[in-house]
């Protein structure tokens, strides 16, 4: 492995399954690859350094252990809301994050296992083919935290499950089952549980042994899609980061914290 690109990485592994095919694994073992300040930097860098390696024909991304990700760590959402720094930092990676999974170059698949939420729901929904296990469980989860739903969610979903589906579950912050989201066309596949990986590979084999040139010129046609939605993502991440710095997000964090129902105050603000 070109260890030159990967070897200042942490909150990431990477794994070589296949000839020409990069595992990017998140990895934070009893938290459910939950990604602090660290992980959510390095997973909007990656991808740069992806395009650069000449080995990578195909990237798969996947957690460890059988989980995806339950997205951001509380500790760095609590920083957010007390930082002007920090939330000026994560709103360029979040803005990053999704920009340069669109255009890399390389094909990405993800193998979405248990729990996907948060940055590492975003890299999955923008990834080229996505591959859900049944029982796994997608959940955006900004709205129930006191945020609007931005990093991912205005510039995709409703491209691939439609306008109606996406704001139900936007906005009631609803939990889509891998057999629901593939029924719905928010993945590209349905896999049994324990077979994820194994199915999102074999995609990934079909992709590297196909021309790379029109493969990934089919990706970066297609994800003009993305780029013409462009405008409406970036307008719900500065939404979103604005909410850090209100009210709301006390409370969402609160409950999390405290394992109870959120009591949002109905008088609404404007």
């Amino acid at each position: 492995m070109t260890d030159d690109l990967y070897g200042r990485y942490q909150a990431l592994k990477f794994a070589r399954p296949r000839p020409r095919i990069l595992e990017v694994i998140l990895s934070k073992p009893g938290k459910l690859n939950a990604l602090d300040a660290d992980g959510h930097r390095e997973l909007a860098e990656v991808w740069r350094d992806i395009d650069r390696d000449p080995d990578t024909s195909v990237v798969l991304l996947r957690g460890d252990g059988g989980v995806f990700s339950a997205g951001g760590d509380l500790g760095m959402v609590e920083a957010m809301t007390r930082d002007w720094a920090v939330r000026t930092r994560v709103w360029k990676e979040a803005s990053d994050l999704v920009y340069n999974v669109i255009n890399s170059t390389k094909p990405v698949v993800a193998a979405i296992e248990g729990p996907c939420v948060g940055a590492g729901l975003a890299a999955a929904m923008v990834a080229d083919i996505t591959v859900a296990g049944r029982t796994a469980r997608i959940i955006d989860g900004h709205t129930r935290l006191g945020v609007a739903a931005g990093d991912h969610s205005a510039i995709v979903w409703p491209l691939l499950c439609g306008m109606a589906k996406a704001k139900y579950y936007l906005l009631l912050c609803e939990a889509v089952t891998g057999e629901e989201a593939e029924r719905i066309g928010l993945v590209s596949m349905l896999a049994d549980d324990g077979k994820v990986v194994e199915t999102a590979l074999a995609a990934a084999e079909k992709l590297r042994d196909l021309p790379p040139a029109a493969v990934r010129w089919t990706k970066h046609a297609l994800n003009n899609w993305l780029r013409m939605a462009g405008p409406a993502f970036d307008a719900s991440l500065a939404m979103e980061l604005m909410g850090f710095s209100g009210p709301e997000v006390q409370e969402g964090l609160a409950a999390l914290k405290e394992k109870r129902q959120p009591k949002w105050e109905p008088k609404e603000p404007f």
